[in-house]
């Protein structure tokens, strides 16, 4: 049986380039759709854009492929995504693979969660080149050294960057995740979480989700950081686990 899969990447890097070496790594018997954030879909956001808009696209995928259930994973903005999938459409999914999600709903923010996302606010008004670079600095720990840009000049699909992730940040402001749907959500869920990473940004995500899910599974990675994830730095690490996942959230022959 082939076990199907949407990988859903972050607000940065395309998913090709986000997943590529994961896919390898996952192996035969896997037929994954890489999928490419829906706010990226255009030249610029949608004008109503919303996390809604993502859980459209993860489910037009999934029906072209044929797929009536299917596995979800999902990296920073594709994590929260893939949460909104779980909430607005448990009976679509048969696991659900978080890695690091940016956000994961509007109740019990601790303190500091709270002052880290009125921080992200201001540094969205920013010009686009110190916004970014407030950006990823603010989602790793202090000690940890970010490497420069790469010299020349950026990729054609960096110039989106900026104002998709303003639109992500925006709907995080509004979208209402239904954490009584999530709490009712009865597939395995796996958090990877790396030890370099802000703890009270995804730290406290993978806290509160944990006391959310009643099958939730966690594992730390304590070399990696927000923008040096196990899925491009140990991908066969992640497969491993994600293939434990998916076993677990295989239907029974007799389902």
């Amino acid at each position: 049986m082939t076990t199907n899969v949407i990988l859903l990447p972050g607000s940065v890097l395309p998913a090709d380039l986000a997943y590529g070496q994961l896919v390898t790594a996952v192996g035969p018997g896997v037929e994954t759709i890489v999928k490419d954030l829906e706010v990226y879909r255009d030249d610029s956001p949608p004008p109503d854009y919303s996390l809604a808009t993502e859980v459209d696209g993860v489910l037009r995928a999934a029906d072209a492929r044929g797929w009536g259930r299917f596995h979800v994973v999902g990296y920073s903005a594709g994590g929260a995504a893939a949460l909104a999938c779980a909430a607005a459409h448990p009976d679509r999914l048969l696991s659900l693979g978080l890695l690091e999600p940016a956000w994961a709903g509007g109740w019990d923010w601790s303190p500091q969660h709270e002052r880290l996302w009125a921080k992200a606010a201001a540094l969205a008004q920013l010009p686009d080149e110190q916004f970014m670079a407030a950006f990823t600095r603010m989602q790793v720990r202090p000690e940890v050294q970010l490497p420069e840009p790469p010299a020349g000049p950026p990729p054609p699909w960096m110039k989106h960057r900026p104002a998709g992730i303003r639109a992500v940040m925006r709907t995080f402001s509004t979208y209402d995740l239904d954490r009584r749907a999530l709490s009712g959500f009865g597939r395995p869920v796996y958090f990877a979480l790396g030890g370099l990473s802000n703890p009270d940004q995804f730290g406290e995500v993978a806290q509160r989700l944990q006391s959310v899910f009643g099958d939730f599974s966690l594992e730390v990675f304590a070399e990696r950081h927000h923008f040096d994830p196990p899925h491009r730095k140990e991908p066969e690490r992640l497969a491993a686990s994600l293939r434990r996942l998916w076993s677990r959230g295989e239907p029974a022959a007799s389902d």
